[in-house]
């Protein structure tokens, strides 16, 4: 049994501010440890219930925020920026499950750090005319691989989510959502309980499915008119109002390879001050 952990670090247990996630900073230092923790947790809990092999993908930021030298020795990290699938890199290795740990809600949701790909900037994001989380769309990716979604960690409202795209897989809520920046905790003993307990229950599932292979409908919203201008550019990409594109792929792994050229080019577009 291969298992996939695509980690993420908004939802990792503690973090309730953008400087406890942000690489470089004192607090990043702080929870990038306790983020650890989880994937650790996590890995005990898989092996436990028949894993053989953990691949954890570092999904977050610069993508280079666990620390390997306290990694479990029984998984492997994938490390580092600029990979073809992002946060799936690796789904398509004949894994037979993915677990998406310490994931947030989407942009324009309540949630702790709700985002979806950018920070700001994009205020809404839909699949096929449903509102979109980053777990959503790495839902759908799984689902054309075949890998079911095991479990799931974050706050309560990420849980809430995760409920409606994949309502069989475990989930382990580490923190219940107050504000934006705000939340009640559990403390990362009781979290590492949870998690490894979840885990282990969440391999009762493990096994590869059938296919689900489609094309989709992706809209994106934005807070500014130049980002959706600066977006239109890319080949199949349509302005469809003053603040939104959209477009369609083939199948869910182009969908989200435009979508990150999407994100980019509007990033790219944004300034300082004004945005």
């Amino acid at each position: 049994m291969r298992i996939l952990i695509s980690a993420d670090m908004e939802g990792a247990t503690g973090v309730t501010w953008p400087a406890d996630c942000e690489p470089g900073t004192e607090q990043w230092q702080r929870f990038r440890r306790m983020f650890n923790g989880d994937v650790n947790a996590c890995v005990r809990g898989l092996v436990d219930g028949g894993a053989d092999d953990v691949l954890v993908n570092e999904a977050h930021d610069t993508q280079r925020n666990l620390l390997l030298e306290e990694l479990d020795e029984r998984a492997r990290m994938l490390t580092g920026k600029h990979k073809p699938l992002s946060m799936m890199q690796g789904i398509d290795s004949d894994v037979d499950g993915v677990v998406f740990l310490g994931y947030h809600t989407g942009a324009g949701a309540e949630g702790v750090l709700s985002h979806t790909y950018l920070g700001n900037s994009v205020t809404k994001v839909w699949l096929d005319g449903v509102p979109a989380s980053e777990g959503r769309l790495n839902a759908a990716v799984a689902a054309e691989h075949g890998v079911p979604v095991l479990l799931v960690t974050g706050d309560d409202k990420t849980c809430e989510d995760a409920d409606d795209y994949t309502p069989d897989a475990r989930k382990a809520v580490v923190k219940e959502c107050v504000s934006r920046y705000a939340a009640i905790c559990l403390p990362p003993a009781r979290s590492s309980k949870l998690i490894e307990e979840q885990a282990r229950l969440a391999m009762g599932r493990a096994g590869r499915v059938e296919p689900v292979a489609s094309g989709h409908r992706m809209e994106v919203a934005f807070d500014a008119a130049h980002l959706a201008a600066a977006a239109e550019v890319i080949p199949t990409v349509e302005r469809l109002s003053l603040l939104r594109v959209g477009y369609d792929a083939p199948t869910m792994t182009e969908a989200m390879k435009t979508f990150k050229i999407v994100t980019a080019i509007a990033s790219g577009a944004v300034e300082k001050v004004y945005g």
